[in-house]
């Protein structure tokens, strides 16, 4: 009899250790934050980001249909302990977690900052990660204020790849480019034509499809709004400021003329100078032509000048010109990119075709431009975000970036599509 009671005395002593919450965070000593503020969505209704994702992390959380989603990267597969930072303002909370396909529910009660472990998972696949949290039950004002997850054991033995500083930039996501490769001896460019189509479901809030990048500037498409895009074209002043205020009055962008119900301002925050831009719904499967001009003028200066092509409306639209002072050049350096200016979408993917690019020299030579470099920001380079890639597609140069994917291309690769052999039918006289 005594044996035996010795015997469940073991047991029961076996389990409050196993259940000991102090014992669980031995599992943490050594482990990965990752910072809810940089790292974490939520997915299923973009209002809510502003309200929920803060510098402090994860706060507000009160309604059910609530989904979360942190975001990280594993080059090894093998189990996960997974733990939150986490407290409750008051009462009590159940939160249900999943990974893969493995679900866990939580209760919380704290009212202080503590480690709250989750559970150990398994991951089977290396690349990005998405832990899914969503709010079950609470009595208190909200489901908890999360800082970080914490993540230990054998599938992060390997390099573990999140947003770990720059968290602006980071929930923003990579931005992609391609660099064009113009022949050698090619000189004085006037004209830069390009075209871009965004396929169905890839007209992502926040999205700039830029067509027709140059040493001074940049043209193409946005998504500003659910209701609302723009052609926007835009040209540094060479004088380097974010401010456009500073800006002296010698070193200003002038504007020459814009095209009808063309906004034409400043801008500043990255650079500073003239910005134009023009409201137009254009729409998803629709091709669209970019065409930039860019000559010397008087006293030291070059005239840029960008016009757009609708299908729709079946015309060439003259967006604006600007005069740029304090240098006299044609056309250099011509790119694209794609990139994502609103953070709440940084986990959306989205993903843009370019294609037919075409340069004219000042003596009227047409050259199809077949070969891109492509490359990534910072964001990218650092390994904040792998989540990037370009190449070629059905004839095409394409770009694409955010949304945790996993097919990434190699920085600085050198992508080539096929010729066309389709020049511009353009009246160059006209676009004076």
């Amino acid at each position: 009899m005594r044996s035996r009671i010795k015997y469940l005395n073991i047991i029961l002593f076996t389990i409050i250790v196993s259940c000991n919450p102090v014992t669980q965070k031995e599992k943490f000593r050594s482990s990965i934050q990752i910072p809810a503020r940089g790292n974490s969505w939520v997915t299923n209704d973009l209002s809510y980001n502003d309200k929920m994702i803060s510098d402090s992390g994860i706060i507000n959380w009160i309604d059910t249909s609530t989904i979360i989603r942190t975001y990280f990267r594993l080059e090894k597969t093998g189990l996960i302990n997974i733990a939150i930072r986490a407290k409750v303002k008051s009462g009590k909370s159940r939160i249900i977690c999943t990974l893969g396909e493995a679900t866990k529910v939580i209760s919380l009660s704290n009212e202080e900052f503590d480690t709250i472990y989750l559970g150990t998972f398994k991951i089977q696949k290396t690349g990005y990660q998405a832990l899914k949290m969503k709010g079950l039950i609470r009595s208190g004002s909200s489901f908890a204020d999360i800082s970080d997850i914490l993540i230990s054991g054998e599938a992060t033995g390997g390099k573990v790849q999140f947003v770990k500083d720059d968290f602006y930039w980071g929930r923003r996501g990579p931005s992609v480019h391609l660099s064009y490769e113009v022949p050698e001896n090619t000189k004085d460019i006037v004209l830069f034509y390009n075209e871009i189509t965004v396929p169905e479901g890839n007209d992502i809030m926040g999205s700039y499809f830029m067509a027709d990048g140059f040493t001074d500037g940049y043209f193409g498409i946005q998504v500003n709004a659910p209701d609302e895009r723009r052609i926007l074209f835009s040209v540094w002043s060479p004088f380097k400021t974010d401010n456009p205020k500073d800006i002296p009055e010698d070193y200003r962008i002038k504007l020459l003329k814009k095209g009808v119900e063309v906004h034409a301002g400043e801008f500043g925050s990255e650079g500073s100078g003239g910005q134009s831009y023009k409201k137009f719904m254009w729409k998803t499967g629709t091709t669209y032509g970019f065409l930039l001009k860019g000559e010397p003028s008087v006293n030291n200066s070059t005239d840029y000048t960008a016009c757009f092509f609708a299908p729709e409306v079946g015309r060439w639209q003259l967006i604006a010109s600007f005069r740029r002072p304090k240098a006299s050049n044609y056309l250099k350096n011509l790119y694209s990119f794609l990139e994502n200016f609103w953070a709440e979408t940084g986990y959306i993917t989205r993903r843009g075709l370019y294609s037919n690019q075409w340069v004219c020299t000042k003596d009227n030579r047409w050259i199809e431009l077949t070969s891109a470099r492509f490359t990534a920001d910072a964001t990218a380079k650092k390994e904040s975000r792998l989540d990037y890639s370009g190449g070629v597609e059905h004839g095409a140069f394409y770009l694409k970036n955010c949304g945790f994917f996993n097919d990434k291309t190699e920085i600085n690769s050198v992508v080539s599509r096929e010729k066309t052999g389709k020049q511009p039918e353009l009246d160059i006289k006209g676009l004076k």
